[in-house]
């Protein structure tokens, strides 16, 4: 009889333990961390060598709806966006809240992105639209009906939308990662551009390769490294970062779990990832949680 339930449950067991190893990429992180311990990787940011400085800082005057982040190196200051009360908010590098500008007509504003002085994109996750908007000194709110728009309109999902925007200043390139099923990284280029009222064209591209190497179940957030031209690319689900090189090659990873990166919890849910020029990486966490790594010395 044993043997007979044994016959029947193990074949259930094994075809369940391949749906969940695909699910959740088990097989091709098995992989990553074999070839990582066999073969070192080529030189880059290393996220494996940071650690945890500021751990699950709550951003006071805000309770909940934190999503996505960006680093302003004119400001030197943070901005993120909230989406169920649509703002734009600045913050700290220690995590304060320096300034709150309302949002009309952005939908679903899922993300934020510095392009040039004064200059970001925002999206709106549901209609897929990037909005480029101008913030002054003297701003007292943004009206999505004035800024420059583009919507891409490709493979609409509900709220699997755009999640993530990195911009390569240099190439002129907004990557957007649309958050899963199917889970991509587009490159868009011609969006923003320089000279409002000119004619232009905007060409978006998709590198099947590096999407189908990424073992992580969603996006979050992305962040372009201008120092080596390569893209970090953050999942809440798989709770973890992966630096991605030119050829989009997994290069390192940076985990968000408990007892990893001398953090003492879990990040319960990372929204967004932004970097200075001195390579300390920022992150948040819904409902309001602020994380600072930094990488531990030679």
């Amino acid at each position: 009889m044993r043997r007979f339930l044994l016959f029947l449950v193990l074949p259930a067991l094994i075809v369940l333990g391949v749906l969940g190893g695909q699910e959740f990429r088990l097989f091709e992180r098995g992989w990553f961390n074999l070839k990582a311990w066999w073969q070192p990787a080529e030189q880059g940011i290393g996220l494996d060598r940071y650690r945890v400085t500021v751990e699950a800082l709550p951003v006071q005057g805000l309770d909940d709806d934190l999503s996505a982040l960006t680093y302003d190196p004119d400001r030197k200051t943070l901005f993120t966006v909230t989406n169920a009360r649509a703002e734009l908010i600045e913050l700290s590098l220690d995590g304060r809240i320096l300034r709150r500008v309302p949002l009309t007509g952005f939908g679903d504003p899922e993300a934020v992105e510095y392009v040039g002085p004064n200059s970001y994109v925002i999206t709106d996750e549901r209609e897929q639209r990037l909005i480029r908007v101008r913030l002054e000194d003297d701003t007292a709110f943004l009206d999505a009906g004035d800024a420059e728009q583009l919507t891409l309109g490709i493979g609409r999902n509900g709220n699997k939308g755009f999640e993530g925007l990195a911009y390569d200043s240099a190439g002129k390139r907004l990557f957007v990662a649309k958050e899963r099923d199917p889970m991509l990284i587009y490159e868009v280029r011609g969006f923003p551009h320089d000279n409002p009222g000119q004619p232009y064209a905007v060409h978006v591209l998709q590198d099947r390769k590096r999407d189908a190497r990424l073992f992580v179940r969603d996006l979050s957030s992305l962040q372009f490294d201008e120092r080596t031209g390569h893209l970090l690319a953050l999942s809440d689900e798989s709770r973890l970062v992966v630096e991605l090189d030119v050829e989009g090659k997994p290069l390192s990873t940076l985990s968000l779990r408990k007892g990893y990166q001398g953090l003492k919890a879990t990040v319960p849910q990372a929204e967004g990832i932004a970097m200075d020029e001195a390579g300390t990486l920022y992150l948040v966490s819904e409902p309001n949680l602020f994380y600072v790594f930094k990488r531990a010395l030679d």
